[in-house]
């Protein structure tokens, strides 16, 4: 009988201590763990030869119109139509600075960052976060309120770049033409005009510490994020092609408003125009100059030229975000019952109130949720172990509910 060896490095099977058969071959344990890392060098050299070679021009074809991406989200996000095209066209033109040919034409597209002024609960994050569903490029939203000047306890500004790239599965190129949302901006207002020997922080100094990602520049950003330190290896990221877009209630700015617009009053026809301004909701007449004065500086300013506002919501928008869109708070609730098998309605009038309340206690969209919460609490405790199929939210039923809650006052969201 042939004894048995490895086809790979010749010893006998009383040489090595495993032998492992094939269909008409051995291999031995030591050659089959040397295959093993041969392997996994030749996998490691195609990776890095992917992340060198240059990438194609970034695909053009199918584009989301600005008509469709507003479309879009007019099936999650109730009113804010300006807003809403403010964004689509910034978001295509976007798509077109990643398509823009490399010929050199002397035509360069500029990007054109956003910032979106209004008071909270409008819809300012749930508009970026249902335009990042439509987008094929990486997306993140980061809370200006954390950033702090590098140096300082807080996160560094170049964090907001370390999330991106981690959104991207550590793919520079595509980190590299991204969207980011900046929530909270006015957060980083400067906080007063005065000269002052302690630095503001957490404030003007965050907002220089932006300027160089907003305006495009080469970025030494750690990839897990955290702050930096001399042994760390960095990642060198160009802003030039990711879109920012910044979002801030800016809380008290329509007085600012209000002031410049009374400056504006001289002779009898700037009275006459005065008298038609809409004192109930002064964030359309929003300026630039009116973000300076509410103390976000020129440069930063400069570099988010595309200004828009959202409209406070009244009574038949808060009733529609309630029931209307896709992924609406009352359908999520009816999901939730029909997993136990029980199927949840609600009269017009129990909806009505809770609207009403969402009012009087000045929570705006967000507190709808926690209204309907609370509403719905004890249901949602009781019902699952008895036998029912149906349930119907009235309106004496939620006052009583609601009767409980002790929300007033609170501040929810």
């Amino acid at each position: 009988m042939a004894r048995k060896s490895c086809n790979f490095c010749g010893r006998s099977e009383r040489e090595v201590s495993l032998l492992i058969t094939g269909i008409d071959g051995y291999i031995c344990e030591d050659c089959a763990r040397q295959a093993y890392k041969i392997v996994q060098e030749a996998n490691g050299n195609k990776s890095a030869r992917k992340k060198n070679e240059p990438e194609e021009d970034f695909n053009s074809d199918n584009l989301p119109k600005p008509t469709e991406i507003k479309a879009y989200m007019d099936q999650y996000v109730i009113g804010q139509d300006q807003a809403k095209r403010y964004l689509s066209v910034a978001v295509y033109n976007h798509y077109k600075r990643l398509a823009q040919s490399h010929e050199d034409d002397g035509v360069e597209l500029e990007k054109s960052n956003v910032i979106m002024v209004g008071p909270t609960g409008t819809g300012k994050t749930l508009l970026a976060r249902t335009i990042a569903r439509q987008l094929n490029v990486p997306f993140t939203i980061v809370d200006a309120t954390v950033l702090t000047e590098a140096g300082y306890v807080g996160e560094d500004v170049e964090s907001i770049l370390s999330r991106l790239y981690q959104v991207a599965d550590g793919d520079l190129k595509a980190t590299e033409r991204g969207i980011v949302f900046i929530d909270e901006i006015d957060k980083i207002a400067r906080k007063s005009d005065n000269p002052s020997i302690t630095r503001d922080v957490s404030g003007e100094g965050v907002q220089q510490g932006l300027l160089k990602l907003l305006e495009g520049s080469v970025v030494n950003v750690p990839p897990k994020g955290g702050r930096k330190h001399p042994e760390q290896d960095f990642v060198h990221i160009d802003t030039k092609n990711i879109l920012f877009i910044c979002g801030g209630a800016f809380d008290g700015i329509e007085r600012k408003i209000a002031q410049r617009l009374n400056t504006h009053v001289v002779g009898y026809n700037s009275i006459e125009n005065v008298s038609k301004v809409d004192r109930k909701n002064l964030m359309k007449y929003i300026q630039p100059q009116d973000l300076k004065a509410y103390g976000l500086i020129p440069e930063i300013i400069g570099r988010l030229p595309v200004l828009t506002y959202l409209d406070a919501l009244d009574r038949d928008a808060l009733l529609q975000i309630l029931v209307e869109p896709k992924n609406s708070i009352v359908k999520q609730y009816v999901k939730l019952f029909e997993m136990d098998g029980i199927k949840l309605t609600f009269t017009d009038e129990a909806l009505g109130y809770m609207v009403d309340k969402a009012i009087e206690y000045k929570i705006g969209a967000r507190g709808l949720r926690s209204i309907t919460e609370h509403v719905l609490m004890k249901a949602m405790y009781e019902l699952p172990t008895k036998r029912v199929k149906k349930f119907e939210v009235t309106k004496d039923y939620a006052a009583a509910e609601l009767a409980t809650a002790n929300l007033q006052g609170q501040e929810i969201g």
